[in-house]
């Protein structure tokens, strides 16, 4: 199966491990699946139809790859070793399994990702969080995503409001995609064995996707959860985030000014603040004293609006975040760059 991770495998105590004549560099986090009957049960989960195109990363020698081909019309896999890609096309040197891979030797996180519509992986645990994200903004949608993945982050992917383990991670990846935790995987079943247990984690992307400025929503979820166990009312009193929400708005009003007197009679987006955000949105915005205390005055209009003030990050959902960000931006206050 594909070369993947573990947490703590650099300060591993054994520096070397062979595997078909090659030596796995634990720098890259290779932990090569060698139990079949996961490989196998991961096939299975993942409902392969024979008109699929399965992108893997980090194939390795090729055990789960040998296993796609099997069941899928073609397979693209990314490979970030050369020594591994090799090996691979050793492997299906001749074959007619080997027509229907397309290798890229690449990393991931660096290459455009081609076509797929389906990803069933091992992935290098250290770049869990960036490529999930990197998957879930592919242009073309797929079907699903089949990850090996550390416990601990499958069980941040799939926590829930009032979980010790629901974080930023968790809500943005809700956002954009169901969650399922699939199986658990021992740390006996890689060769070598990482310091850490695995889990298979399926990631259905949302389609469509929500109609939310995924930039804006994470400025905002960042801002929550940077004291995810206080109210929000304390959160967003805080004279130095009040001062970046005040920043924030002065940018974004000569941005909405700029654009305004480049249409001819435009009305700009501030005509239509709502809520009795339209006052303060037409008021000058250039001292910084009055603007941070109008700022101050619709955070609290909006923490009143909405019924948070004494509500805490940790047990907010999708819905109660989709919220506070609809009032935040009808009376003005935007969270990108944040």
């Amino acid at each position: 199966g594909g070369a993947a991770g573990g947490g703590a495998a650099a300060s591993s105590s054994a520096p070397y491990h062979r595997h078909v004549g090659v030596q796995l560099q634990h720098s890259l986090g290779q932990h090569l699946l060698k139990n079949p009957l996961v490989t196998a049960a991961m096939i299975e989960k993942a409902s392969i139809k024979s008109t699929d195109v399965v992108l893997e990363i980090g194939p390795g020698t090729g055990n789960l790859t040998l296993k796609l081909l099997e069941a899928a019309k073609k397979v693209v896999a990314v490979e970030h070793d050369g020594r591994m890609v090799v090996e691979l096309q050793k492997r299906l040197h001749g074959t007619a399994e080997g027509r229907r891979l397309q290798l890229i030797h690449a990393d991931v996180m660096k290459v455009e990702l081609p076509f797929f519509n389906l990803c069933v992986a091992n992935i290098p645990y250290q770049i869990s969080s960036p490529l999930v994200f990197k998957l879930l903004a592919h242009p073309q949608r797929f079907r699903c995503a089949l990850l090996m993945v550390q416990r601990e982050f499958a069980q941040r992917l799939c926590a829930k409001p009032g979980d010790e383990l629901y974080c930023r991670l968790s809500v943005n990846t809700q956002l954009l995609a169901k969650v399922d935790h699939l199986m658990k995987v021992s740390k006996n079943s890689f060769r070598p064995p990482p310091k850490v247990d695995s889990s298979v984690v399926r990631i259905e992307p949302r389609n469509p996707p929500p109609p939310v400025d995924f930039v804006e929503w994470d400025g905002l979820v960042r801002l929550c959860f940077n004291r995810k166990n206080k109210t929000l009312g304390a959160v967003f009193r805080q004279k130095p985030l009040l001062q970046l929400l005040a920043d924030n708005l002065k940018t974004h009003r000569a941005l909405v000014g700029a654009m305004a007197g480049g249409m001819a009679g435009g009305g700009g987006e501030g005509s239509s603040g709502g809520d009795g955000g339209a006052a303060p949105m037409e008021t000058g915005g250039g001292g910084g004293g009055g603007l941070l205390a109008e700022v101050g005055e619709l955070v609290e209009q909006v923490l009143e609006e909405t019924g948070f003030a004494e509500e805490r990050t940790a047990k907010l959902d999708q819905d109660d975040f989709l919220r506070l960000l609809a009032a935040f931006n009808a009376v003005g206050i935007h969270f990108a760059g944040c």
